[in-house]
């Protein structure tokens, strides 16, 4: 669909009133320009192993407005794509078997700036593979539900954007690849050898990403609609950072030390930058190079980002990839739970201490929502988390070396490792979230509310507490989850059953009289099932509104066309204002 000048993009990333942050990847060493308002504004490319990217700053927009926008590279414009290039690119996708010719053309790329006052909507989700979206693709992996957001978004002209999608997560998937990526890896290595038909290095990561990335509807969307991202496990390898045990078992590969590498330096660029305001990127150590480079030559990245992944794999400590930011009057703040790990069995934390710290800083009041981004759920159901919970103390020792060993297994066999795993972490962020719902942090919020992704099914709880304290007459914030997973990458359905049977069924005597039995502390508070499990591909968006805010989680179907989906609502949440 683009010019062989631009490999990827554009991508909407951060957008305020005023100004938008537009990302690519371009075929050379190149000047990138985005044309927009009677204006332009340019970037200079910079190279990360030999592929080249830009992220191009577009100000003095109007706030509340749709403004269509170009990008040229080198004078030569590559987005939308001239007449010839786009029908040869419809040739080449057709023959693929990507079904461009199957929906209806797509409208130009718009930046939309954030209208003050506007109540925020934000659509989320996470777990999204890459495979085709014809009947087989649909067979295998279910319909693609970002996929049928966008194109409702390109033929409705009633229906109301989103602000920002927030990707909790597996955008992409390292370790479990498609048949295209497997190609892809075959033709420049022997698949037979480790690491197999998971990822390798660099080279391979940004073949994975232009894969996730070029479909022509996500990629029209993701061209105009504003996008926030964080990582989880698959976008390195499953059960990333579970323990020290599994640590020591992946740093004892040959390959573990080059992934890992490729992961954290390919994640910076291609996620991690645009997640960031351009205050906030200027802080960057890295970014810094960007915009101090003023040579002739194109700036080379590629020993700075390898050393600063590499040191962020051994101390989470030096680097911060969690990010926060106020639109309207609603906080949002993303938080890493993966790579900020502290694996020390003596220390054990989900989140080490510059983090938290951190974290606490941004746990505030005073906004109408306090929203927390985490991949990983806060709050599984009750059982599930004892069952954790429990699992850590055996794996610590609580029940002695023999059923160490055994936790060790079970930890690592059964992806047992969300907050419930990691007590001193949830304990904490729990008190957090108490004393933000009470006012003990600035004015209470109407909601602190976790959105998150990861389980491959959807659901929302509530914290219960008795003694909540009331402020001016008003009960304190309503603490909730609300979990959508996946966007693509659904449970077989025997898999379904047997997690809800297992999470919300035998889960809860069982865990609940584990985790006394080892001695877990006491939670802060119990919560409750609201509504779901949902186990189909969906998309959730929630609204800020007069009443509360409103959640609603959609499924992307198909009628006759496996090429053109649309979106149909499963369950609508709202959660009513005290």
């Amino acid at each position: 669909m683009s010019s062989p000048s631009l490999v990827l993009g554009p991508l909407m990333r951060y957008v305020d009133e005023t100004s938008a942050s537009i990302w690519v990847e371009t075929g050379h060493s190149a000047t990138v320009t985005v044309r927009a308002a009677d204006r332009s504004f340019e970037a200079r490319t910079f190279s990360v192993h030999g592929h080249h990217f830009a992220l191009v700053e577009v100000q003095g927009l109007e706030p509340g407005s749709k403004t269509p926008y170009t990008v040229e590279v080198n004078s030569r414009q590559v987005w939308p794509p001239q007449a010839d290039e786009a029908d040869r690119a419809d040739g080449e996708e057709a023959a693929e078997g990507s079904g461009r010719s199957h929906h209806p053309e797509l409208p130009p790329s718009v930046i939309a700036t954030l209208r003050p006052g506007k109540p925020l909507r934000l659509t989320y989700g996470s777990c999204r593979t890459s495979v085709t979206h014809d009947e087989k693709g649909n067979r295998s992996h279910g319909v693609d539900a970002l996929r049928a957001l966008s194109l409702r978004m390109a033929t409705d002209p009633d229906v109301r954007w989103p602000d920002l999608v927030l990707f909790l997560g597996d955008q992409v998937y390292a370790d479990e690849t498609s048949e295209a990526m497997q190609d892809f890896i075959a033709s420049r290595r022997d698949i037979e050898e480790p690491p197999g038909k998971e990822l390798k290095d660099f080279e391979e990561y940004a073949h994975l990403y232009e894969l996730a990335w070029t479909d022509p509807a996500n990629r029209w969307l993701l061209s105009t609609l504003p996008s926030a991202m964080i990582f989880d496990d698959h976008d390195v390898r499953d059960d990333w950072n579970t323990s020290l045990a599994w640590k020591h078992k992946m740093d004892a590969t040959r390959w573990w030390h080059e992934r890992v590498v490729a992961g954290l330096s390919s994640y910076w660029v291609y996620q991690h930058i645009g997640n960031l305001s351009p205050e906030e990127r200027g802080k960057d150590e890295i970014w810094r190079q960007v915009l101090d480079h003023e040579g002739a030559d194109e700036l080379d990245l590629t020993a700075e980002l390898d050393a600063l992944a590499a040191r962020v794999d051994t101390d989470p400590e030096c680097y911060r990839w969690s990010y926060a930011r106020d639109i309207a009057d609603v906080r949002l703040v993303v938080i890493d739970s993966r790579c900020a790990r502290v694996l020390d069995p003596e220390r054990r934390a989900l989140l080490d201490p510059l983090e938290l710290q951190w974290l606490d800083e941004q746990m505030r009041g005073g906004f109408r929502h306090l929203l927390l981004g985490t991949s990983l759920p806060y709050l599984l159901p009750p059982g599930l988390h004892h069952l954790e919970a429990w699992n850590e103390a055996v794996a610590g020792g609580a029940w002695g070396p023999r059923f160490q060993r055994i936790g060790e297994w079970m930890r690592q066999t059964v992806d047992l490792e969300h907050w419930g795993a990691w007590q001193r972490s949830f304990q904490r962020v729990g008190e957090m979230a108490l004393e933000v719902a009470d006012g003990r942090r600035g004015p209470a919020p109407r909601t602190v509310t976790f959105l998150s992704g990861d389980v491959h099914h959807s659901y929302v709880s509530e914290v219960r507490r008795r003694g909540a304290r009331t402020i001016r007459g008003r009960q304190g914030a309503r603490i909730v989850q609300a979990v959508c997973s996946p966007i693509r990458n659904p449970l077989p359905r025997a898999m379904r059953y047997l997690t809800a049977l297992l999470a919300y069924a035998i889960a809860g005597p069982m865990g609940r009289l584990a985790s006394r039995s080892a001695q877990v502390p006491k939670a802060p508070f119990t919560w409750r099932k609201l509504a779901g499990p949902w186990f189909d591909n969906m998309i959730a968006t929630l609204e800020d509104s007069d009443e509360g805010l409103l959640l609603r989680w959609e499924k992307g179907v198909v009628d006759d066309d496996p090429f053109a989906p649309r979106l149909e609502t499963v369950e609508e949440v709202l959660i009513r204002s005290r």
